[in-house]
């Protein structure tokens, strides 16, 4: 069989194992925020900008992704790791507000760096199993949200919040480790390099208004995921929890997203990226509503369900964005990167300011309700690019 058909499942596992090592320490501020916050006396609206700081990199992922393709991609696989896992494990020992801040952007930088080309390379290695790859990548980068908040809770718990430094050299031992493996594979051959930038601009065009429809799906639903991924230790330690529960609330969560990110991508390859995304799309907003609602251990089932709906969408929008045929899919991919991370920051900064004035339960309120406002984009998207 063609080598361009195959679904070269060592690659994609190894490329995902990536994606978990690296999204493992990227996970750690969310479950700390409570201890930050009385650290250094910050509200939730500072808390909101050391969220957006971590964001503000993505400005750039259009141009990372036009860079992205004349760059041995391995490389950025193997560093960006070990540049997150540095800046993430010194928050705690951080004396500063601004050195969080400096800390968090060198993180973002690096978070950019490998975000952009890695789902173009599973696009690469995937064959035309494009959802099945984007699946196998998001669960890595899911399970590690899952698994990052138990991390550094037990960290914390253990060493102290200013202890965390040394969870350091397990994550340069994993980048170590991508390092030996990836030297000698050539996982970038299928990329071409050396594109003019002629027609970027002309690509730009033309798949624009796909790209609004995407970004109005993912801004009107970025304020459920944000206040859920970001804010959701807080509201429990606002409701009166611990920082354990948090810290397991958050990883439940991750761990039913982890799950749904698979199903969803692979499921999709069967019954077309639109119908799955719609379903999602739908269901989500209630099940929001349900949780707010929730007391007690009836939390953890809706969690679950909510998780599993809630971030199942990324994979089937990354697919969708993949499956454009274009000699600039990196470039794509930055596009798409960009209004991901910036409507992370946008409804990240909303949140913690929204919170400071009505506090955090009546915003989720406020976040379900505009969710509602996605579901209009995707019948659009639905109507219009229904071949997708």
């Amino acid at each position: 069989m063609n080598n361009q058909k195959q679904f070269q499942l060592k690659n994609v596992i190894l490329i995902s194992f990536a994606h978990f090592v690296h999204d493992t320490y990227s996970a750690f501020l969310a479950p700390i925020v409570p201890l930050l916050k009385a650290k250094l006396g910050i509200n939730n609206t500072l808390v909101s900008l050391m969220f957006v700081t971590q964001q503000i990199p993505s400005l750039l992922n259009p141009f990372i992704g036009i860079i992205a393709d004349n760059l041995k991609i391995r490389y950025l696989v193997i560093l960006a790791p070990a540049v997150t896992t540095i800046c993430m494990s010194l928050l705690g020992i951080a004396p500063m507000y601004i050195i969080i801040i400096v800390l968090l952007f060198v993180m973002g930088l690096s978070s950019a760096m490998f975000h952009v080309p890695t789902p173009v390379l599973i696009k690469k290695i995937s064959g035309d199993r494009i959802g099945k790859g984007m699946s196998f990548y998001m669960l890595g980068g899911e399970a590690a949200r899952t698994v990052g908040p138990l991390i550094i809770v037990a960290a914390v718990d253990v060493w102290g919040l200013e202890g965390t430094f040394k969870l350091i050299p397990f994550g340069l031992l994993a980048s170590l480790m991508l390092y030996f493996r990836l030297r000698n594979i050539n996982l970038s051959e299928d990329i071409q390099r050396g594109k003019s930038l002629k027609g970027i601009k002309e690509t730009f065009k033309e798949h624009l208004p796909f790209f609004i429809l995407i970004a109005g799906i993912m801004f009107f639903r970025g304020f459920m995921k944000t206040s859920i991924s970001s804010f959701l230790p807080t509201y429990i330690d606002e409701k009166g929890g611990s920082l354990l529960l948090g810290g397991v609330s958050l990883s439940v969560f991750e761990f039913a997203g982890a799950i749904g990110a698979y199903l969803a991508g692979t499921f999709s390859d069967k019954i077309g990226r639109l119908k799955m995304l719609t379903i999602i799309i739908l269901v989500s907003p209630f099940l929001m509503l349900l949780f707010i609602y929730s007391e007690g251990a009836t939390m953890f089932p809706v969690l679950l369900l909510l998780g599993f709906f809630l971030i199942s969408s990324t994979p089937v929008l990354l697919a969708l964005v993949m499956d454009i045929d274009s000699e600039h899919q990196a470039f794509l991919s930055g596009v798409f990167m960009f209004i991901s991370f910036i409507s992370s920051s946008a409804t990240a900064l909303f949140v913690g300011v929204l919170s400071d004035f009505i506090g955090l339960v009546e915003t989720y309120k406020v976040a379900s309700a505009l969710a509602f406002l996605a579901i209009p984009f995707v019948l659009i998207l639905k109507r219009k690019f229904d071949k997708r």
